[in-house]
């Protein structure tokens, strides 16, 4: 019998533990660069080689903490930089949590590696003014306008992950509450308040785009929102709407639906929410996740008094 092709092996062996489904995530739910996204492929394909090496490892089901830990020891035994071990932790720690995420494994076995010491790295936020720009910087002559504005209204209004958006559906709304349903990671629901001004963009959608969009007849599949087939939104799509609002607003820096994930959330604890009412909001497990806003909002103090306050600086 001949032997599968090396290429068809590697994507037999990335198909099994996920791979592309994760990378997608990376890019398209946590906006990361390219060349990030490209820099976890490296690791994880590494440590997938690994595996298929030892030949004891069925599946992402079979790692356990201790593969990981003889995995970490192999990577040490081979001489690689303390830099690169630290980076192949954090690409395994972010893999396994999407898996866990996503109930592919029911344990996340990366929870027991050891944690070097290292700086938190703060999300990207807008601020107010530039949150407004991006929100209402679409392209007024558009055949789409409103399913555009709705959209981005949606994400900075309820601070929802690209893919809760791409999947909500008509019956999701209830627009006389002011709220809707969210089905989360793990298929977790929680009910998150829309806001007057997301309602009024999502309401002329549903009345003056969404028919046409959907005049084929049930190729929408009672999603929410549309493309110009007809066809759920898919999330680069709406990523493509985000960067394009982005550009038209003036931002020169790269902005991703996550942006406006990461500015509801500071703009709320600006505002003086509640910690445990935005991480509800945000759907955040972990109440700790929800805090890195905290540290943010106190980044954010700390440099508009640097940059205000006219004794700020070194005493002379």
């Amino acid at each position: 019998m001949d032997k599968m092709p090396r290429e068809s092996k590697r994507s037999a062996l990335e198909r099994r533990y996920h791979l592309e489904p994760f990378l997608d995530y990376l890019a398209l739910e946590r906006g990361l660069r390219p060349r990030s996204c490209e820099a976890y492929r490296s690791d994880l394909r590494r440590f997938l080689d690994y595996l298929e090496e030892r030949g004891d490892v069925a599946g992402p089901r079979d790692v356990d903490h201790l593969t990981l830990r003889n995995y970490m020891a192999h990577l040490h035994a081979e001489g690689r930089a303390p830099v690169s071990i630290r980076r192949a932790q954090s690409a395994l720690r972010a893999f396994f949590r999407f898996l866990a995420g996503e109930e592919i494994v029911a344990d996340d076995p990366s929870d027991r590696m050891d944690r070097p010491a290292m700086a938190r790295k703060l999300p990207e936020f807008l601020t107010r003014d530039e949150a407004v720009r991006v929100v209402e910087a679409v392209d007024p002559d558009s055949r789409v306008y409103w399913r555009d504005r709705a959209v981005l209204e949606v994400l900075y209004a309820t601070g929802m992950r690209v893919s809760e958006l791409a999947g909500l559906s008509l019956a999701d709304l209830d627009p006389h509450d002011q709220c809707c349903m969210v089905f989360g990671k793990g298929g977790r629901e929680r009910l998150v308040p829309v806001g007057k001004a997301a309602l009024k963009a999502v309401e002329r959608y549903l009345a003056a785009v969404r028919p046409e969009l959907d005049r084929a007849g049930g190729r929408g599949k009672g999603a929410m929102f549309l493309n110009q087939r007809g066809t759920p939104l898919g999330r680069m799509s709406v990523w493509t709407i985000v960067s394009r609002a982005a550009e038209r607003a003036g931002i020169d820096r790269r902005i991703s639906p996550h942006t406006l994930r990461h500015s509801c959330a500071t703009h709320m604890l600006e505002g003086g929410a509640d910690l445990a009412a935005v991480q509800e909001m945000l759907g955040h497990a972990d109440i700790s996740t929800t805090q890195i806003y905290t540290h943010l909002d106190r980044e954010y103090l700390r440099e508009t008094h640097r940059r205000y306050h006219p004794r700020s600086g070194e005493p002379r």
